[in-house]
């Protein structure tokens, strides 16, 4: 059955969305958020950029039952959560960074054990196999990687090896596609910055600390 859905984010967002999803579906594309009333008349809503506007999660939590995914690799659902007096949405997370939406599996999360089964519903009916992950700043795959990504400055910082290097021995060593900062560049500099800080900020775990060299190109760009 055909579901009228709104994907709210930036033009690299719509761009893979489009890709990733090709189920015969009634999708509406917008960069800008919507009202209460006007969200009433979607079945579905992706949302891209919660992340840098958690502020917005007051109108999705007000609308009963709207199944909402969130791209949550820099903001758990809790923390979005926490901070309305009721949530009346349904609520799950995605990994929605630049270059992980269009892969084989979908990373999802989700706020309530007892949506499981909803969630696995749209995703079927999305066409798309999922792997559930837990309710954590920086899910399963983001955080990996930008850990590695972290690693990598710290190497290059040192001055032992170079870009270059770095990358050809990442691909080499581990066979991964892309070496630390190929995929820094794909996933952009500014979301690793943050990801890393919001997953550090949670554990404080040294292992996520973030690079003073990786830190340094970030308020460079900023």
């Amino acid at each position: 059955m055909m579901k009228k859905i709104l994907v709210i984010g930036n033009e690299q967002n719509l761009s893979e969305f489009r890709q990733k999803f090709t189920a015969d579906h009634d999708y509406e594309f917008c960069e800008n958020y919507l009202m209460k009333h006007e969200l009433e008349e979607y079945d579905l809503v992706f949302d891209f950029l919660i992340g840098d506007n958690p502020e917005q999660f007051e109108i999705y939590a007000e609308v009963s039952d709207l199944p909402v995914f969130v791209s949550a690799p820099k903001i758990s659902l809790g923390e979005l959560a926490y901070y309305q007096s009721e949530v009346n949405c349904k609520l799950f997370g995605f990994n929605g960074l630049p270059s992980f939406l269009n892969r084989p599996l979908l990373e999802v999360s989700c706020l309530k054990t007892d949506d499981e089964d909803l969630l696995r519903e749209w995703c079927a009916a999305l066409e798309t196999d999922l792997e559930l992950v837990s309710d954590r700043v920086g899910m399963v795959t983001p955080r990996i990687i930008c850990m590695i990504i972290n690693e990598a400055f710290y190497t290059l910082q040192e001055g032992t090896a170079s870009v270059a290097d770095i990358d050809q021995g990442m691909k080499l060593g581990t066979n991964y596609p892309f070496g630390p900062f190929e995929w820094c560049e794909r996933i952009g500099l500014q979301h690793v910055y943050e990801l890393l800080e919001a997953v550090y900020e949670d554990t404080k775990e040294e292992r996520y600390k973030i690079c003073p060299l990786l830190k340094q190109q970030y308020l460079r760009q900023a």
